[in-house]
């Protein structure tokens, strides 16, 4: 399927077809085994191992064998092809997995789009609410449908999952930072990072302006439990949201 070309004359102020909807459209006899589906994975493969600032055409089709022009039948350039990838890793949600309620179904979409995040940290950057695709429409699909049959109307709906959404987006995307922080000083684990840290910590301690701040330091014990502190923000949002509209 060619990539939509550079509209001219009259067909500049004309909607152009998406790449969705170019991709839906019947294929014409394939010229070589190109697909979709090959580019989004080996995209996705360079993102995964050398950061999305290494995802260009030129990377990809050295990467998949093939000459520099060839993804471009299928994608414009690097802002379709980060769609692409973006609903590719989307894709491998486990969203048919079965669940008892709307809060069960919530928790497992949080929990897999948490793992989903942290396997494909560029994601965190690259995916946004408005980059709609079809594998991501699928998430706030499965979360309506757990959600019809309480007396919700369509905005509260969407309030609910947008609140499960974000919750869930900001905790991944600090997890994803303070691994890239870690990885840029070659910091191992918390115990590294922490002494990394302690000059500039000792200091602001010492001004005695953080008096709550400092007893946390000395005495919580779950400092490197990412798991425990997702789960428990998640519970505290769900619990919030089952109290509030009493479902």
């Amino acid at each position: 399927m060619p990539a939509q070309q550079a509209p001219t004359g009259d067909d500049h102020d004309q909607p152009q077809p998406s790449l969705w909807e170019r991709l839906d459209r019947p294929a014409p006899a394939p010229r070589s085994t190109l697909t979709p589906h090959r580019i989004a994975e080996a995209a996705v493969a360079i993102a995964d191992t050398e950061g999305l600032e290494a995802v260009t055409m030129r990377r990809l089709a050295t990467a998949l064998g093939v000459a520099p022009m060839a993804a471009y039948r299928y994608v414009s350039g690097k802002d379709e092809l980060i769609e692409l990838m973006v609903d590719f890793v989307y894709g491998g949600l486990p969203l048919d997995t079965p669940a008892d309620g709307w809060r069960q179904t919530m928790h497992a979409l949080a929990v897999h789009l948490r793992a989903m995040s942290l396997a494909h940290p560029w994601i965190t950057r690259a995916a946004t609410p408005f980059a709609l695709s079809p594998n991501q429409l699928a998430v706030p699909e499965r979360a309506f449908a757990a959600l019809a049959g309480h007396g919700l109307d369509a905005d509260t709906t969407m309030a609910i999952f947008r609140t499960v959404a974000i919750y869930t987006h900001g905790s991944s995307a600090s997890e994803v930072a303070l691994q890239d922080l870690r990885r840029s000083r070659g910091w191992s684990d918390g115990d590294e990072t922490r002494a990394g840290l302690a000059p500039r910590m000792t200091y602001l301690m010492g001004t005695g302006r953080y008096p709550a701040y400092q007893r946390f330091l000395h005495e919580a014990r779950r400092k490197d439990d990412p798991d425990w502190h997702f789960e428990t923000g998640l519970d505290c949002v769900l619990d919030g949201i089952a109290a509030h509209f009493g479902i």
